[in-house]
This record gives structure tokens, C-alpha cells and sequence, in this order.
């Protein structure tokens, strides 16, 4: 069984270094990133990922904001 997985982070380094982090996990399919809480919702509710790596701190909308939204 693969873990759909979206990275959510407004700093593209950190997206980078999640990334890298996950490459090597056979059972991680990275299905996105996004790069504010906006696009966040929209892609969970759209891709219905299993994990999402979300960022807290993350201007206009956080990841709290994010959950909240949902």
C-alpha cells in the first residue's frame, strides 16, 4: 500500500529538503506541493491525500487556518 503524501510549506527549501527526506520511502507517493494554505485546501480537497506534511507557520492562511478550513 502506497501513503498518497502533499508537501505544504511556503518555503521552497523546505519543500526541497521534505522531498529529499521522503525520496527513498518505497511506500511515499508524493501526489503535490503547495506553497500556501490557500492552494492546500484546494489540492486536499481535490487529491484527498492520506498525509500531509503542513507547515504552521505560513503567512495570509496557516496551517492551522488550513485545518480549520476543512
Amino acid at each position: 500500500m502506497t501513503i498518497r503524501t502533499l508537501i505544504v510549506d511556503d518555503e521552497p527549501l523546505a519543500r526541497e529538503r521534505l522531498k529529499r527526506f521522503l525520496r527513498d520511502e518505497s511506500d511515499i507517493e508524493l501526489i503535490g506541493e503547495c506553497g500556501d494554505g490557500d492552494s492546500a485546501v484546494s489540492d486536499i480537497r481535490l487529491r484527498k491525500p492520506d498525509l500531509v506534511f503542513l507547515d504552521i507557520q505560513m503567512p495570509e492562511k496557516s496551517g492551522f487556518d488550513v485545518i480549520r478550513s476543512l
